[in-house]
């Protein structure tokens, strides 16, 4: 049977202690301290996933607490319980560290195992991801892969296993969601990486040049065939070729692709004689491949044969915590490029990326960015700098508080945006402000301190 997570509850009041209690003990294994100085004994010979600690109690409050914790045993997840504390108070508990907060008198019960279990599933996504960072820092290089999304940590785990290999691979996923990247990511990790990496979009090249391309071709053998040219696979010897949507060949090219992997043998354009070839193929498509063997379109036996190892990369809409990273990293890539001292993502602006659906993938993304940088007035980026259609998502329109930012400073427009916009989100969730956090991407610490710093109060939103 699996081991229960163990979660310390500390308060000095036992009726708060015994209705946390009677909420979480089917799902954790649950103790309890009625005073910090008690939790402190009990974390000394006991191990803890959780501490569940209320703000204001007597002696040493849940802060002081809060910061022993974060000190001694930073690997234990931290949610404190505001009751009599001010905003203030749980907006600097949230600084020094707490992952998340619930207010008392608790008015919706089912928000206590709602906040228990989104803490206890980030904590150990942290854990499995910092497991996996650690497994592929030794002697793997991520080249430009980026992203800190579980499902990428487990892609590059099975990259590192499968680079120093010579099978070949096939890579499926989207447009634009980096299939190129991750065959360059493989041959930069293998025992090919001092030879090429020849890449080719089969998709591309009508069938007659993309034999010339591949296999090269002998002069006089087609009417612009002026002089010998060897191909892409003679190039790549001894490296790595990636053939990208190789779905779009035709049967005929198909046959002889499969002659290649077969024999190791290429013949040129008008060629008499067969070349030797020593190169690692690794395929790539945005079509469901085993759809198209079924209607006929592409050959079953080359599909087993370019199939021995598959690779799924995600669309970017179903790993959108990757998102502010991406952003951000091709945010500093373009800066540097057109010369603009740009600083960061603004809030706003930063939701709007997480909401939209990306059918472009992280290439779309890349590309607005780069859109973004270039038109930013300032050294921060706005939704305004953002792509028509992504600015358009976002169902912005002209309105009262549009003319006020027009007659303001930009700090003090960006203010008057910042609280009307989180008004609004409270507005809209009822005042949820976990539902709030997740909708706008904006965590939960910060959107606490924005309540502190503009004096709102959720709760008039939960009415």
């Amino acid at each position: 049977m699996e081991e229960k997570a163990r979660i310390l509850i500390v308060d000095d009041e036992e009726e708060t202690r015994q209705l946390f209690r009677r909420y979480l003990e089917s799902s954790y294994d649950i103790e309890e301290a009625e005073s910090a100085e008690l939790a402190l004994q009990m974390m000394e010979h006991n191990e803890y996933h959780m501490v569940m600690t209320d703000l204001v109690m007597p002696r040493v409050n849940g802060l002081q607490l809060l910061k022993q914790i974060k000190s001694l045993y930073p690997h234990v997840a931290v949610v404190v319980i505001s009751g009599k504390a001010s905003v203030q108070m749980a907006v600097e508990a949230m600084k020094m560290g707490a992952e998340d907060f619930i207010e008392k008198p608790v008015e919706d019960l089912d928000l206590i195992n709602i906040v228990v279990d989104k803490v206890m599933r980030v904590h150990w996504q942290t854990e499995e991801i910092t497991r996996l960072k650690e497994m592929l820092s030794e002697e793997f290089e991520r080249c430009k892969v980026a992203g800190n999304s579980m499902v990428i940590q487990k892609l590059l785990e099975k990259v590192k296993i499968i680079a120093p290999l010579d099978t070949t691979v096939m890579i499926s996923g989207e447009t634009g969601v980096g299939k190129e990247v991750f065959a360059e990511l493989i041959w930069y990790n293998s025992k090919r990486r001092e030879k090429k990496f020849v890449a080719v979009n089969c998709g591309s090249l009508p069938d007659t040049l993309l034999e010339s391309t591949l296999f090269g071709h002998k002069k006089g053998s087609f009417t612009d065939a002026v002089r010998d040219k060897i191909g892409y696979f003679q190039e790549a010897n001894g490296g790595t070729l990636f053939l990208d949507e190789v779905t779009e060949t035709s049967p005929a090219f198909q046959i002889k692709l499969l002659r290649v992997l077969e024999k190791g043998l290429v013949r040129q354009v008008g060629g008499d004689t067969d070349i030797p070839v020593n190169v690692r193929i690794i395929t790539a498509s945005n079509q469901d491949i085993e759809a198209e063997v079924r209607k006929g379109n592409f050959r079953e036996d080359l599909y087993y044969r370019l199939n021995v190892i598959q690779l799924t990369i995600p669309p970017l809409r179903e790993r959108t915590e990757d998102i502010p990273f991406l952003a951000r990293e091709f945010m500093r890539e373009f800066s540097e490029k057109h010369k603009k001292p740009i600083r960061d993502i603004s809030d706003p602006a930063l939701s709007l990326l997480m909401s939209y659906s990306w059918k472009g993938n992280v290439r779309e993304l890349k590309n607005a960015m780069e859109h973004a940088v270039i038109l930013a007035t300032h050294n921060l980026i706005l939704p305004k700098d953002l792509p028509a259609t992504i600015y358009n998502s976002g169902k912005f329109e002209d309105s009262e508080i549009d003319n006020k930012l027009l007659l303001l400073q930009f700090h003090e427009a960006k203010e008057l945006f910042e609280r009307e916009y989180v008004q609004n989100l409270l507005k809209r969730h009822k005042g949820d402000v976990t539902k709030a956090a997740e909708i706008s991407g904006i965590k939960r610490q910060n959107l606490y301190e924005k309540f502190s710093k503009y004096a709102i109060d959720p709760a008039k939103y939960r009415e």
